[in-house]
């Protein structure tokens, strides 16, 4: 989606990748973790969307801070996602070491997230289940588009009010590479 996005002009778009990039945007999330203050333009400043941690985990405030902001939620079953999760991101989570105090790290996300309760196949498919019913509730229909993975252009430029790109909709986080980047830090 972070693709997707930039091609269509709504870019550049904030991703966690941004953080893994930059150390000195990433003590920028700390700080905001730690204290709650959300400067988005220390945030989020010179981006024009976000997707994926951390600033997905934000969306509540995202919306009532930024009213005139349109909301994507992009979905797959609940047995798809575990699927994904679990041969990508949970393997992060495992592996990391870093604290509270590193946060915004995969321990905040295994306690901001999950609750730190044990990441469970049942826990997590409940904790994802329970955030989509959550945005579907509480993100006003006009505002929300529910993108289903694979669904190709069509739905997200006609929600963004764009015309669909002569290209391929890009895939360039799929699990194989997930894992490569991830092995590839471990080696470095």
């Amino acid at each position: 989606m972070r693709e997707a996005l930039n091609i269509l002009g709504v870019g550049p778009c904030h991703h966690m990748r941004e953080l893994v990039a930059n150390p000195d945007h990433k003590q920028v999330w700390r700080d905001f973790n730690v204290s709650g203050d959300a400067d988005w333009d220390k945030l989020l400043g010179g981006y024009g969307s976000c997707v994926d941690w951390p600033s997905a985990h934000y969306w509540p405030r995202l919306m009532s801070d930024f009213p005139n902001a349109r909301m994507l939620l992009t979905w797959r079953s609940a047995e798809s996602w575990w699927t994904s999760f679990e041969k990508t991101i949970l393997r992060v989570l495992q592996a990391d070491t870093e604290t509270e105090e590193t946060v915004p790290g995969s321990q905040l996300i295994s306690l901001r997230v999950f609750g730190g309760k044990p990441m469970t196949r049942e826990h997590c498919i409940a904790t994802y289940e329970a955030n989509v019913a959550r945005v579907r509730r509480e993100v006003p229909p006009e505002r929300l588009l529910v993108y289903k993975i694979g669904d190709g252009w069509a739905p997200l430029c006609a929600f963004l009010g764009l015309d669909i790109p002569d290209m391929p909709f890009p895939r360039s986080n799929d699990t194989a590479a997930f894992q490569k980047r991830f092995t590839d830090k471990l080696n470095s």
